[in-house]
C-alpha cells in the first residue's frame, strides 16, 4: 500500500518495486505472529524462498495457499505421490521436489511437537526469550543474514526433523515473523512495530 512520496525514501528499501512488496512490508513484515499455523505456512514459504527472491514467493503465496490446503499440517503430512506430482506440475508454486517434500517432512514434524505437548510458536520463539529482538540499523549494509540465535534455531529445528531450515532461512524467517524488528530506524514501521 504504497504512501505518500514524501514517506517512500524513507523505507526500507528492499520493499519498492511493485505494491504487494510495499504492502507486505507496510503491514505483515516485522510485525509479532505467535499463530502457530500462521508460523508453520511462513517458515515453509522462506524455506520455499531459498536461492530465488523472496519477491518471487510472494507473488506465488497465494495460489501456494491454495494448492498447500491454507498450510494445514494434518492435511500436509498425508499428501501422497499423486498429490506431490500434481503440485510438481503446477507452474503456480516453485516446482522444486525437495521443497515440496520438505513441506510434507515439516508438516510431520509440526504434527509430532504438537502430539507432545509442544506449541510451535513457544518452540520457535524461545531462540529470542520470547520477545523480540529490537535493532536499530541505519542502512540495509548494517543487517546481518544470521545471527548466533539464527543458527541455534536451525540447528533445533534440524535436530526435531525440518527441513529447509539452514540459519539465512531462519533469520528471514525471524525478521518477517517479527521475531527481530529489522525495519530501518529511518522506516516508519520501526516504531509501529516496536510498540506492538
Amino acid at each position: 500500500m504504497p504512501q505518500n512520496s514524501s514517506n517512500s525514501d524513507l523505507v526500507c528499501p528492499w520493499c519498492t518495486g511493485f505494491d504487494l512488496y510495499r504492502q507486505y512490508h507496510d503491514e505483515e513484515w516485522g510485525v509479532p505472529l505467535r499463530d502457530d499455523r500462521a508460523l508453520f505456512e511462513l517458515l515453509n514459504l522462506e524455506g520455499a524462498q531459498a536461492g530465488l527472491s523472496w519477491s518471487t514467493v510472494l507473488k506465488k503465496r497465494e495460489h501456494y495457499r491454495q494448492v498447500f490446503d491454507g498450510f494445514q499440517p494434518e492435511i500436509i503430512a498425508r499428501y501422497d505421490e499423486t498429490k506431490v506430482a500434481a503440485l510438481l506440475a503446477d507452474p503456480g508454486i516453485i516446482r522444486n521436489r525437495a521443497k515440496v517434500a520438505a513441506t510434507i517432512q515439516n508438516a510431520k514434524v509440526f504434527l509430532s511437537l504438537k502430539e507432545s505437548g509442544q506449541s510451535f510458536s513457544e518452540t520457535l520463539w524461545q531462540f529470542v526469550d520470547g520477545q523480540p529482538i529490537q535493532n536499530s540499523w541505519q542502512s540495509m549494509s548494517e543487517v546481518p543474514t544470521s545471527t548466533p540465535q539464527a543458527v541455534a534455531m536451525s540447528k533445533a529445528l534440524q535436530k526435531l526433523g525440518f527441513k529447509f531450515v539452514g540459519p539465512t532461512i531462519c533469520y528471514a524467517f525471524m525478521q518477517a515473523s517479527g521475531m527481530v524488528n529489522d525495519h530501518l530506524v529511518s522506516c516508519p514501521r520501526y516504531a509501529a512495530v516496536k510498540t506492538k
